[in-house]
């Protein structure tokens, strides 16, 4: 009888509230939300003065800068509890903290020799890291090298956790920030296909590769591809869908007689590498790409020794906290690998640390 009395009306006033909060939530979401083409060229925004590649050696360097926001200090809510409450996680990591992790990264960028840094999840203007431009304090710090943004997360309010709308994600922009020595020819931003399924699909990444053109002295394009492929996506499901599309765009380049460079953050294990090669599982798992994906001479260029990629259900302890390795390159026939390394930063910076290619090209 007790319980009943109590019961009756929640059911009658706070469940009918809730359910058109959501609601409200699901139409604005629907509304506002962002529909990228399938092609888009982009403009650079800073230039360089280079427009040939003379030289046979190159190296690249890729790093997913985790916003600003997943240093080693750092937990992520939907790691953690998921969509609809925070728990002990955090929702917004500290301005603070978000402020010592980009200047780790902006220390990394002046301070490390590459001609191209393939960087993902560079936040352009963002809640979650305090609305710092990211991506125009990365330009500044590389101003020799042509500079372009390709959006992947574009969402002027993240409604997660669903329970806490005080503590809501909020405004997020945010994307891939590709700076090379070489001014592009040409530089576009596919979009990849695969969606999640709604009404997740509202408030997630619209994910992409952004293909750069550059000429070389020996006639053929060299084609490099920043990439960032799906996350919580159990069982590969839309990576799956992702993958096909970007071997196809990758064979295609090569058929032209193009060196053909992929690097990013695959959100999956390179082929055979196993995923608790660093540490023993402790419930999380990693999928590979599968070994017979791409066609003989094909190359994924990782460096073994060190993870890439730690998860952020907690903030990161070593010895305790599960890492992997997702970030890494893959490259054409035509395209001798010199020397792979990654760098250990105990993830101070980000929860992904980068891993560097050189690579030779030429005849």
């Amino acid at each position: 009888m007790f319980r009943t009395y109590f019961l009756r009306p929640f059911l009658r006033i706070v469940l009918p509230v809730f359910m058109l909060y959501v609601l409200v939530l699901l139409v604005h979401g629907w509304l506002v939300d962002w529909q990228p083409e399938d092609e888009t060229v982009i403009t650079p925004t800073q230039l360089a003065k280079q427009t040939l590649v003379e030289d046979s050696l190159l190296t690249f360097i890729s790093w997913n800068v985790g916003y600003g926001g997943l240093g080693a200090e750092s937990d992520f809510f939907y790691d953690d509890e998921g969509m609809w409450h925070s728990g002990s996680s955090m929702v917004r990591t500290p301005r603070p903290l978000v402020e010592k992790n980009i200047s780790g990264a902006l220390e990394f960028l002046k301070n490390t020799q590459a001609d191209f840094f393939l960087l993902q999840e560079v936040d352009m203007a963002s809640d979650r890291s305090h609305q710092i431009r990211q991506y125009d304090a990365y330009s500044a710090a590389l101003p020799e090298f042509a500079a372009t943004f390709a959006a992947n997360y574009k969402c002027p309010r993240v409604p997660i956790p669903l329970l806490e709308p005080w503590n809501a994600y909020g405004a997020v922009e945010s994307g891939l920030g590709t700076f090379g020595r070489y001014q592009p020819a040409e530089a576009v931003r596919y979009q990849l296909p695969g969606k999640y399924p709604m009404p997740n699909r509202l408030f997630q990444l619209d994910r992409c590769v952004a293909v750069h053109r550059y000429p070389t002295k020996w006639g053929n394009e060299l084609v490099v591809m920043n990439i960032h492929n799906s996350a919580y996506d159990p069982g590969d499901k839309i990576k799956a869908i992702q993958m096909p599309y970007l071997r196809e765009l990758a064979l295609k380049e090569f058929d032209k007689g193009n060196y053909v460079v992929l690097g990013g953050d695959w959100n999956q294990c390179p082929p055979y590498f196993r995923y608790d090669t660093f540490i023993a599982s402790d419930g999380h798992t990693q999928g590979n790409i599968p070994d017979d994906f791409f066609p003989d001479g094909w190359k994924f260029a990782y460096d073994p020794t060190l993870p890439t990629n730690r998860k952020a259900d907690d903030p990161y302890e070593k010895g305790k906290t599960f890492e992997t390795l997702i970030d890494f390159f893959l490259v054409s026939p035509n395209v001798r690998v010199v020397k792979v390394n990654g760098f250990s930063q105990k993830f101070q910076y980000s929860d992904h640390q980068p891993v560097a290619l050189t690579i030779g090209i030429g005849n």
